[in-house]
């Protein structure tokens, strides 16, 4: 029976060919991801661990930490003092002191190089012979003077620079020219990530990112013959509270756990939408032996006329899907390998080096690669191979297409529709849980889907019945003839539909979430904004330099300018945020309704509380909060006005910045608002731009940019999911493929009978490709309302933490995927359709 197999393998290798496709695509993902991620893991962890070659142990300290009162302890940093005791220890070597922050260099047009968010500056720390062991200086030297800078590698060349040059540096505060002095090689993390890394002396860098004297970290290198164990016995008693000491050996390990997590959910990520696309490929899997076992349905049952028992035709049947999943497979892994390969590649135009290293093929990937083809393809072959061996031999002699009985049917719907209903009932019950019914509704969607697969042969006629009318007016006798042959066999159509359900019922429900979540952000962020123009950072979220404000007050055509400071004081008995504005220039830059009270009365150094919280702590203007600031210092603070807060980027709490400030010399300044004379336009930009000193880390933007930075993070994140699901797809094109070449090779001695009265080639083709059409828009027609469904059930879990949110369905999209799903039948249908035009008429009716 096993030969048996192999023949029929052999004998039916063109009809294998799209499942051999479909099996192969999945484990390519599958094998791909697996292979990528590993060699990316194993590859940034070597380059963890050789950062902290030669030292022995590592201390740190990131600041003052808060102690239970909320205010800031201790020292901002680790001492020079503590740096000289620990250099006196007997067993140390060496010790060299970092200190980091941002740093932004901007290239000859004054655009900042790299990624804002990874573009950072540090120290230059030599140790006795000169050299800082961190960086390899291809060029130059060291920055040793206070106007002097050294820039890596691939900044430099961005930048165009070299040794000598005048480079423009921007940290958070005002643009400053430095000399480059050399130009450096580096492991840092940040500049692989596609940033950039500016090195300054010891004194600047402290200056700018610290404190005068003060270090974040201390990198100590052992004496020979000490360990580091004890090294770090004998440093640790010289250390503050807020400080915390390891080996290197301990923070190479833990970095490597931690880059290893990491990359385990980047790899459970992908692996799901490869899980997805397997999915899909088991109702290709289904259909091409389905068909297959109907085609020979009668030397199948010859053999159980010669001897073969049930299990042996089963058997056969399985040891078929078992020998094409594991070719599929081979190809398949092989296929993956060189999809990580890509990968690894296309990195670069990402601007993210990949760290070097082999390429990671590991004993466990072959293995799962392997064992997932096979398993896959007997599974979705197993339903075929236990129909066939349960027909009977006279019976299968006798007719080649048995239909199902009318048991089978009604079994087969009652399931169906008890499915489904469990699965909208599960969906409903996750809605009314509101923000803790998402892994419900998860669950609701599992049993409607599995539902709805079950009763799309049912639902088949009634979609299709709706179109035939105009597919007979529109094409005639050919759309006449596809509108039955796609109801002919309802279980072969709804399979083949099903494929492309999955990819755009997930399609449209990103589709519909994504887009109502990123006009409901939009419109929160811009809604409230009269101002021309927002001011941030380069790297969203960075501290701007107090020193913009006075900058940009004395800019050319700036008629008002408003901080919002953010910080955590002490309000009653609890930490509460509050932002700090400008209360003079508050009314020109953002929309701010008040409920009760006066605006105005923030001048006067009183509260504006936002009406949700104002009723939640029973707060009316009048009322007195206790308040202790970040200094330690404590005050009374009167409500002077309650506003529309929801969803107004001012939070709950307000205050005049003039009297956080007087608290806190080191206030976090995110973003300032600015208005000009005569609005937005090129020439009000360039003044401000201007008076930022044209910094490159600084960011300037108008209302539509903000609009326009939002929708191009909703965009980019839906074409990633777009991307990672076109595999499924792909696959989905596969099986409409299949099935119409498997269903012409069936149907050769009707196509010919066609021919033979009067059908001309043109409309078999006509016909042929109608029939794909008809099931790509039947598949997309269920696909999208499910999607669409779901995107709201969804979205009401949600709906509470997005302030404005609602549906919106985005019908441009939605008509974009049903002329794509049109355009899926016309493509899968060429070949198909170029055979049946060609089949010789007589040769076609002679055939049985």
């Amino acid at each position: 029976m096993f030969r048996t197999a192999l023949r029929n393998v052999l004998a039916h290798k063109a009809r294998l060919l799209m499942t051999v496709l479909a099996v192969t695509l999945g484990v390519a993902f599958v094998s791909g991801t697996l292979v990528f991620t590993d060699t990316l893991s194993k590859a940034m962890s070597n380059q963890s661990a050789k950062s902290y070659e030669g030292v022995a142990v590592s201390v740190t300290d990131y600041g003052r930490p808060r102690g239970e009162d909320g205010q800031k302890q201790g020292e901002p940093g680790i001492g020079q003092q503590t740096l000289d005791k620990i250099k006196a220890v007997s067993g140390v070597d060496t010790v060299s002191g970092r200190v980091q922050g941002f740093a932004g260099v901007g290239d000859e047009n004054g655009r900042l190089i790299g990624s804002g968010w990874a573009n950072a500056g540090s120290n230059f720390a030599p140790v006795k012979d000169g050299k800082d062991p961190r960086y390899t200086f291809t060029d130059g030297s060291g920055p040793l003077k206070d106007d002097q800078v050294a820039l890596d590698k691939d900044s430099a060349a961005k930048g165009t620079y070299k040794v000598g040059d005048k480079i423009r540096v921007a940290t958070n505060g005002p643009v400053r020219e430095f000399t480059l002095t050399g130009v450096f090689t580096t492991e840092d993390g940040a500049v692989n990530a596609g940033g950039s890394l500016v090195l300054f002396n010891t004194k600047i860098a402290q200056e700018l990112y610290l404190q005068p004297g003060y270090y974040s970290e201390l990198s100590i290198s052992a004496k020979p013959g000490v360990t580091a164990d004890r090294l770090l016995g004998d440093v640790k008693p010289l250390l503050s509270k807020s400080s915390e000491a390891k080996t290197g050996a301990a923070l190479a390990a833990q970095q490597a756990k931690d880059i290893e997590k990491a990359m385990s959910g980047m790899s459970t990520g992908l692996l799901i939408f490869a899980g997805v696309s397997l999915f899909v490929g088991v109702f290709l899997i289904y259909n091409t032996f389905t068909m297959l076992v109907a085609q020979r349905t009668k030397e199948l049952a010859l053999l159980r006329a010669i001897g073969a028992n049930r299990g042996q035709v089963k058997r056969s049947v399985l040891a078929e899907a078992g020998v094409v999943g594991l070719v599929s497979s081979v190809i398949g892994l092989a296929c993956g390998i060189g999809l990580a390969v890509a990968m690894r590649s296309a990195m670069d135009l990402f601007d993210a080096k990949m760290p070097a290293g082999s390429l990671i093929i590991a004993p466990t990937t072959v293995v799962v690669a392997l064992v997932i083809g096979v398993l896959i393809t007997m599974l979705a072959a197993w339903l075929p191979a236990r129909r066939t061996a349960r027909i009977a031999p006279v019976a299968a002699m006798g007719s080649a297409h048995l239909p199902a009985t009318m048991k089978s049917l009604v079994l087969r719907n009652s399931v169906g529709a008890v499915l489904a209903v469990l699965g909208v009932g599960v969906v409903f019950l996750g809605v009314s849980q509101k923000s803790d019914g998402r892994t419900t509704i998860a669950g609701g969607a599992f049993f409607l889907l599995i539902g709805l697969f079950v009763l799309l042969p049912m639902l088949s006629r009634p979609v299709i019945a709706l179109v035939r009318p105009l597919l007979v007016k529109v094409f005639g006798v050919s759309g006449k003839l596809a509108a039955q042959n796609a109801v002919r066999n309802p279980r072969r159509t709804a399979v083949t539909a099903a494929s492309l359900t999955i990819g755009l019922t997930l399609v449209t429900a990103m589709s519909v979430i994504g887009i109502t979540v990123g006009q409901a952000v939009d419109k929160a962020t811009t809604q409230n904004i009269k101002a021309d123009y927002r001011v941030t950072m380069a790297g969203e979220g960075m501290n701007l330099d107090k020193s913009v404000l006075p900058a940009l007050e004395k800019g050319k055509g700036v008629t008002a300018v408003s901080p919002k400071t953010s910080e955590y004081i002490k309000l009653g008995d609890s930490m509460q945020g509050v932002s700090g504005v400008n209360p003079t220039a508050l009314p020109e830059v953002l929309r701010v309704k008040t409920t009760s009270g006066d605006l105005a009365s923030l001048g006067q150094g009183k509260l504006m509380v936002s009406d949700v919280e104002a009723r939640k702590k029973g707060l009316t203007v009048g009322s007195t909060l206790n308040a202790e600031y970040d200094d330690g210092q404590g005050g009374t603070l009167q409500v002077g006005a309650i506003y529309e807060g929801k969803g107004h980027q001012l939070g709950d709490y307000v205050l005049d910045n003039k009297v956080l400030a007087a608290h806190n010399e080191e206030q976090y300044l995110p973003e300032v608002f600015v208005k000009t004379s005569g609005g937005t336009s090129e020439a009000n930009r360039q003044a401000v731009v201007d008076a930022l000193g044209k910094s490159p880390a600084i960011k300037v933007v108008n209302q539509t940019e903000m609009r326009d930075e939002m929708a191009g993070m909703m965009n980019t994140a839906l074409n990633i999911m777009y991307g990672l699901l076109g595999m499924a797809l792909i696959i989905a094109v596969l099986g409409v493929i299949n099935t119409l070449a498997m269903s012409v090779y069936e149907r050769q001695q009707e196509i010919g009978m066609l021919r033979a009265v009067g059908l001309d080639r043109g409309r078999v083709k006509n016909m042929i490709r109608l029939e794909a059409v008809v099931i790509s828009l039947f598949g997309a027609v269920i696909g999208i309302g499910v999607g669409v469904f779901l995107a709201w059930a969804g979205g009401k879990t949600i709906a509470s933490s997005i302030p404005g949110y609602a549906l919106v369905i985005p019908f441009d999209r939605i008509a974009v995927f049903f002329a794509l799903a049109g355009l899926v039948g016309v493509l899968a249908a060429m070949w198909p359709a170029r055979s049946a035009a060609r089949l010789n008429m007589l040769t076609a009716i002679k055939t049985e």
